[in-house]
């Protein structure tokens, strides 16, 4: 390395130019990207990285702060251009950086371990630089704190990015690098610095989740010195200590039980540190406890102290973020009306429509609106945790705490009355039985909460109140539920109109919570629900528009068709349109009201007529303007977004589904179709699986306007179901709506279907077959090839029935799982058709097909059931013949052959 060090030079001429740069890139209001492309020109030079090394290590004369910016910029180039690296040149700044390890300045050394840990990361390991390895261990043995520190800076690096690359065998050394590590680590435990302290744990914390043997064989050790920085003077050693604490119960459980107890004690003692990060990671212990089935019996003696502790983290602190925010506000009548700031909006994302898809429960926020994880939040998940162990046994520790603090309505307790709010909330399903009894009197007690003259006591109400929605719900089938119900939901409209937007956020979110709850409660109080909502329009800023557009778009979802009064259309509809006059078509904020037309469009069906033009014609433009800018943003005059695609073609789906066969003139004269197609083909399986929704939406309402392209969009749907490549997770719901889409074309194309069948049949067959051992299986996407198998069979069942032995038990295996609707009809005839033309298909599946047959609870279609009459009729009579309907009888259950007999008299 010597030698390599010595081979080449700077020139005193490029070092100025460079060092010109990087002191000029560090002055304030300086142009930042001019410069920065002039030190990119710089970086083609093949020795730049050079230069960089020899500022970083030997700039003596130069700012600290131009040399640790050299260093990073060597850093930054080392991750993208390794590869392309003269082995000459790198060995250069190997050599360069290895007597920096311990230079006197903490940054520069920092810098250094920074690019020593990036060289080691790019090149996959020690083995290529065994001289760093006694480098550190030399710096780690020297007693300079310089040299330790540095080397500590190092391998903490090295542990974090890659610790597997430790515990590797090196040829030529008798030991793995963690193995030769480790014992010099665990003796810093003890060492006098807090820094080598902090790193030396740090670093080992890092092999918790590996778990190599020296560390195994160590861990009594390791405990030994973990419980002894325990009470550490300084709160990052404490943070470590509870951070190993937390890692270990989750994944080495083990190790700790012989010292629970302890264990326990000293997590408790540190989630109430005055030092918050450190209370924070102690509290994180709680939820590990419990979700990796720790004994609750251990912790049960504890639950008192520990559950006051959790209550008073769970109090806002006087300098909180939130509580500076909202007391700033609390008297400005107008704060509601404040533009919002960029920084006050989230990004949003798009689903794309499917078919046969069930939505999952979001992650719980126990702080409605904050998005930061603190110690907060992390008290009330604990909480809410133990109390799903512990159910109903917390609440006479819990409840009196809650109880006193409620009942004291001084000014100066208002947060500690917020924490209790909070509290019930957390506690809300884990509790339950316990709660229910004293149900009314817990929510008459939170009602004018609701009114409380602190925002965040009205919001966190809101939000605590939306958590026994379900509860609220189920209770109105009694005069006094009716009337809670009532006036929870009256709470809730009122709070929609506050001044505060975090109360306004917080009281949407939990209106659209109740009204899920309460579909049944919802036409009744229609009228004054829309005038709070559409009143919200004209008050509401971005932020929360966002979240009224979601409440609106799940109220037309719950009350569907009653929206479709005249009266409730002329209080939605002026604001709605309002803002989409308003809105700009690549503007991110257009998707949330895009979403919520979709669902008003479907409530109102034929009475959207008045608006579907606009819309469709809307929806249209954006499309078009993106798939020009996927290819030339210059030329579209926007940047490509795909979801400005998948939101339009969802709409144009929802807006078709709503007028059926009466959209044809407004598609006639649109250039819709062709727009699908071209979606059809964009590489995106999200655009791909909006744009198969729209084809099936469209063929179902005016397939006469998709039939001039039919064997393209033939040829896209087969597209999508072409080997197992088709049905990876990422795919399913692109393959999902391919074969619903197919199915409808079918209904409406009939035999011009057939050049689709075989080789749609041979890729949905196999997932049929994988569909008899569920683990894993998509069951939308099963049943969608069922049914389409089914509608196939239908209408070309001359294609089919010489195959259907090879399809027919899985294929009736799967329909007696369908729920009753047309759909399933029309594939039970697709049935009868390919068994009138191939009943020996049927000889051994007859069990199957009673079974399929039987799982009908009505078959509304005469037709139908006169043909499943007449084939089991025809089936009975055969198996007569051959001597086989009494075993055929004796092996049926005896309510399936009972409801066979009394519906087809066999």
């Amino acid at each position: 390395m010597a030698e390599a060090a010595a081979a080449w030079q700077p020139s005193e001429q490029g070092a100025n130019e460079i060092c010109t740069l990087l002191h000029e890139y560090l002055k304030p209001g300086v142009d930042q990207a001019r410069i920065f492309q002039e030190l990119q020109r710089c970086s083609q030079f093949p020795d730049f990285n050079n230069y960089l090394a020899f500022l970083l290590c030997k700039g003596e004369n130069q700012p600290v702060e131009v040399r640790q910016s050299a260093g990073l910029l060597l850093k930054n180039n080392l991750r993208t251009g390794y590869e392309n690296l003269n082995p000459a040149y790198l060995g250069y700044i190997k050599a360069l950086l290895l007597p920096c390890i311990g230079l006197p300045d903490h940054q520069l050394r920092g810098t250094v371990g920074t690019v020593i840990s990036t060289i080691v990361e790019q090149q996959g390991g020690l083995h290529a630089w065994t001289d760093l390895l006694q480098v550190m261990l030399q710096c780690l043995d020297s007693n300079d704190f310089s040299h330790m520190e540095g080397a500590l800076d190092a391998l903490f690096k090295m542990s974090e990015d890659m610790p597997l690359q430790l515990d590797r065998d090196i040829p030529g050394l008798a030991e793995r690098p963690i193995t030769v590590f480790l014992p010099r680590l665990l003796q810093l435990f003890a060492s006098p610095h807090a820094t080598l302290r902090k790193m030396a744990l740090g670093s080992v914390n890092q092999f918790i989740l590996h778990m190599p043997r020296v560390l195994l064989v160590n861990m009594d050790s390791y405990l030994q010195g973990l419980f002894a920085l325990g009470s550490d003077p300084t709160p990052e050693v404490r943070k470590l200590v509870c951070s190993a604490v937390v890692q270990l119960i989750e994944l080495q459980p083990d190790f700790l039980h012989p010292h629970m107890r302890n264990v326990i004690e000293y997590m408790l003692q540190s989630t109430r540190d005055a030092d918050p990060d450190v209370a924070l990671e102690a509290c994180e212990f709680w939820s590990a406890y419990c979700e990796n089935n720790q004994s609750p019996e251990m912790l049960r003696e504890f639950l008192p102290q520990l559950v006051t502790v959790l209550l008073t983290n769970m109090v806002y602190a006087d300098d909180d973020e939130a509580v500076i925010d909202a007391e700033a506000v609390i008297d400005a009548e107008d704060e509601g009306d404040a533009p919002d700031s960029d920084q006050d909006l989230k990004p949003r994302f798009h689903q794309s429509r499917l078919h046969g898809a069930t939505g999952e429960d979001a992650e719980e926020d126990y702080d409605e609106s904050a998005s930061t994880w603190n110690l907060r939040k992390c008290s009330a998940a604990g909480l809410d945790i133990l109390s799903h162990v512990f159910g109903d046994a917390l609440l006479p520790i819990l409840m009196p705490l809650i109880q006193t603090n409620l009942a004291d309505r001084s000014e100066a307790k208002w947060k500690e009355r917020e924490a209790s709010v909070l509290a019930v909330g957390a506690v809300g399903e884990g509790c339950i039985d316990g709660l229910l009894p004293a149900l009314p009197q817990m929510i008459a007690h939170l009602l004018p909460l609701l009114e409380d003259p602190h925002p965040l006591v009205r919001s966190i109400t809101c939000w605590t109140l939306s958590r026994y929605s379900k509860w609220i719900a189920r209770a109105v089938d009694k005069p006094e539920g009716q009337q809670q119900f009532d006036a929870v939901l009256t709470g809730f409209l009122a709070r929609i109109l506050d001044n505060n937007k975090r109360v306004q956020e917080a009281a949407c979110s939990a209106f659209a919570t109740l009204e899920e709850e309460a579909v049944d409660e919802l036409p009744d109080r229609l009228e004054p629900i829309l005038q709070h909502l559409s009143f919200a329009f004209s008050k509401y800023q971005r932020r929360n528009l966002r979240i009224l557009y979601d409440a609106v778009g799940t109220l037309a979802d719950c009350v569907g068709g009653t929206l479709q009064d005249p009266r409730y259309i002329a209080v939605l509809m002026p604001p709605l349109t309002a803002k989409w006059q308003q809105i700009a078509d690549f503007d991110r904020d257009i998707f949330p009201l895009l979403e919520c037309f979709t669902s008003v469009a479907q409530a109102l069906g034929p009475a959207f007529a008045p608006y579907a033009e606009t819309v469709l014609a809307r929806c249209c433009h954006i499309i078009r303007v993106q798939l020009v800018a996927e290819k030339d943003p210059a030329a579209a005059g926007a940047a490509y977004d795909k979801e400005f695609i998948v939101c339009a073609l969802d709409l144009s789906s929802g807006v078709t589904e709503a007028l059926g066969p009466s959209i044809e003139p407004l598609i006639a004269k649109s250039d819709l179709r062709d727009l699908l197609l071209q979606c059809c083909a964009v590489d995106a399986n999200d655009v791909k699986q909006s744009s198969l929704a729209l084809l099936g939406d469209l063929t179902k309402s005016c397939v006469q306007q998709v039939r001039p392209r039919l064997n393209d969009f033939l040829s896209v749907c087969v597209a999508q179901l072409n080997g197992p490549e088709s049905f990876v997770h990422e795919r399913i719901s692109v393959a999902n709506n391919a074969c619903w889409a197919l199915g409808e074309l079918a209904v409406k194309v009939r035999e011009e279907i057939a050049p689709a069948v075989v080789p749609v049949l041979n890729n949905i067959v196999p997932v049929l077959t994988s569909a008899q051992n569920p683990r894993g299986t998509n069951l939308a996407l099963v049943e969608n090839c069922a049914i389409t198998l089914g509608r196939f069979a239908w209408v070309c069942p001359d294609v089919l029935a010489p195959q259907a032995s090879h399809f027919l038990v899985p294929f009736l295996n799967t329909l007696k799982g369908i729920r009753d609707d047309v759909e399933k009809e029309e594939a039970f005839k697709g049935l009868c058709a390919v068994l009138r033309l191939n009943p020996m298909a049927a000889s051994t599946a007859i069990h199957p097909l009673l079974l399929a047959i039987g799982s009908w609870r009505e078959i509304h279609s005469a037709e139908l059931k006169a043909e499943i009459h007449q084939l089991l009729q025809g089936f009975k009579q055969m198996l007569v013949e051959a001597g086989t309907w009494d075993q055929i009888l004796q092996s049926t259950e005896k309510l399936l052959l009972q409801k066979l007999s009394a519906t087809y008299g066999i």
